[in-house]
């Protein structure tokens, strides 16, 4: 049985799930990791999903305002054991019926040319890439996209 959680980054299983993030991706990124690290920050998100199998957190996302119209989707994680199921794409939705919810007309998100997994999702989910934006811009491993929420 799958459950959802709404909730902020206070929550102690969307803390737990980050930290594993955190660790995959100082792997992937290598000696990058500390530049991406800086824009990863979890203390001020308020919106923030943690979805559970089983009573198991297993996979987790967040958005934060970009802009009065645009959020940034962060932190998208699935622990490794349940990937390929789904999961993340359901958390990629929650998160933009949320940001609808919110009155947000844009998703936007970076991710790492070195995650052909999470591309392939985005993609896979109707986002376009779009030019790197903000911190990412002139970023070679980062790939930026954006999908238009429709209400």
């Amino acid at each position: 049985m799958v459950k959802v959680l709404y909730t902020d980054s206070k929550n102690k299983d969307f803390q737990k799930l980050v930290e594993l993030l955190d660790n995959e991706l100082a792997k992937i990124d290598g000696e990058e990791h500390a530049f991406y690290h800086q824009f990863n920050a979890i203390d001020h998100l308020n919106h923030v999903v943690v979805f559970y199998q089983n009573n198991i957190a297993v996979s987790c996302g967040a958005i934060k305002a970009l802009d009065h119209e645009t959020v940034e989707v962060k932190r998208m994680y699935t622990l490794q054991e349940y990937r390929g199921k789904g999961i993340a794409t359901q958390v990629l939705l929650a998160l933009e019926k949320w940001a609808k919810k919110l009155n947000y007309h844009k998703c936007r998100l970076e991710t790492g040319v070195r995650q052909p997994d999470a591309i392939r999702l985005y993609q896979k989910n109707g986002y376009q890439i779009i030019e790197n934006y903000g911190q990412y811009m002139g970023v070679e491993n980062s790939k930026c996209f954006e999908k238009t929420l429709t209400k």
